[in-house]
């Protein structure tokens, strides 16, 4: 497989938090980390073979939509019933259905599913994941205790977390709306998972996910905490990912210790293009785009999905000029562009731009 194409499958727990618990004195808390690294990976080839799939391959598999006008989210939702086989899934919920299911989890994801495919749609007039009216599958209670949830290509998983550390994956709209928007960038500019492109494709995720929860919240920059799974990771002070302030999502927690990531490039982090390296370290270093991104959006004041939303929206669909393995460099003279262009070069959007970018340090 070429470099440039690895595509590993895109979880929300980054490997550095499971490999930490994979280590843990508990040896339950262990066991399930193990497990979660082992069933994540069986997807690994699936995505990659997704992700490469040509357009007639794609349309086999049903993976694009039929290219008609949408006015509401087509939706599917599958129960696993704790177990490993999708093909196993039972169908719960489907949107021509007018009752809701009694599982909370299904209401969780009927709810967050809906709420994505309406900020797309609604801002951008996107039709759904693949702009084509894809339908949206999502899959709950995936495997006992699975601590993840992620987009493996051409639809959602979720774990029912561990109860220790993890609760259930379904209960933040943001871990949900960032997952989803890993398939929208695979549909769009398609960055390369590693290194630079990968720890962009990572902060897309985030930055919309982020900004999915403040519309559907009707926060604005102000108001919202910018924090990305607080109900996912158990325990009020902790979170997985801040924009705000990467670095301080979680601190001295007992079993993860301290939040890693950088917010600005002096910190980067130097890992190798590997599984074991988290392909070039694209979990922690996405925090720096997502520092550019809180900063652009918090000078531009208002609510995030207005201006900034607009600007990152035009660089994850400027597939000419944002290419697949494109860098932290390459992303800030994109959105500075894409800035320009909506309003205009000397505008006050451009300059919060540029101080964005300047405050991680990216030139």
């Amino acid at each position: 497989m070429c470099k440039n194409h690895h595509s590993p499958v895109q979880c929300i727990i980054p490997p550095y938090i499971t490999d930490k618990l994979a280590t843990a004195a508990d040896k339950d808390i262990a066991r399930i980390a193990v497990n979660t690294k082992f069933r994540s990976f069986r997807f690994r080839s699936d995505r990659v073979f997704f992700k490469n799939a040509s357009p007639a391959e794609k349309a086999m598999l049903g993976l694009v939509g039929k290219k008609k006008i949408a006015t509401t989210p087509q939706m599917e939702v599958y129960n696993c019933k704790k177990g490993t086989s999708l093909s196993a899934a039972v169908l719960v919920w489907k949107d021509t259905d007018t009752k809701l299911p009694a599982d909370k989890d299904a209401k969780n994801v009927i709810n967050a599913g809906k709420d994505t495919w309406q900020f797309y749609y609604d801002l951008f007039g996107r039709n759904s994941i693949d702009n084509l009216g894809m339908i949206i599958q999502q899959y709950i209670h995936y495997d006992k205790k699975y601590d993840n949830a992620f987009w493996d290509g051409r639809r959602m998983i979720y774990g029912d977390g561990d109860g220790k550390i993890f609760g259930s994956f379904t209960t933040d709209i943001d871990v949900i709306g960032h997952e989803l928007t890993h398939g929208v960038t695979q549909y769009e500019v398609n960055l390369d998972y590693h290194t630079q492109a990968g720890a962009l494709n990572e902060s897309f995720s985030d930055v919309f996910g982020i900004m999915i929860k403040q519309k559907a919240l009707n926060l604005d920059v102000n108001q919202s905490d910018w924090l990305i799974g607080e109900n996912v990771l158990l325990g009020d002070e902790y979170a997985l990912r801040s924009l705000k302030a990467p670095g301080t999502a979680y601190k001295n927690h007992p079993e993860l210790g301290d939040d890693p990531q950088p917010a600005t490039m002096d910190n980067y982090v130097k890992l190798p293009d590997t599984a074991d390296g988290d392909w070039g370290g694209v979990h922690y270093n996405s925090g720096i785009p997502n520092f550019a991104f809180y900063v652009t959006a918090f000078n531009m004041g208002g609510y995030a999905w207005e201006k900034a939303g607009k600007i990152w929206y035009g660089a994850l669909t400027d597939t000419t000029n944002l290419k697949q393995n494109a860098t932290f460099s390459d992303m800030r003279k994109v959105t500075i562009n894409v800035a320009g262009k909506l309003f205009g070069v000397k505008s006050a959007e451009v300059k919060a731009v540029k101080d964005g970018w300047d405050a991680a340090k990216v030139k």
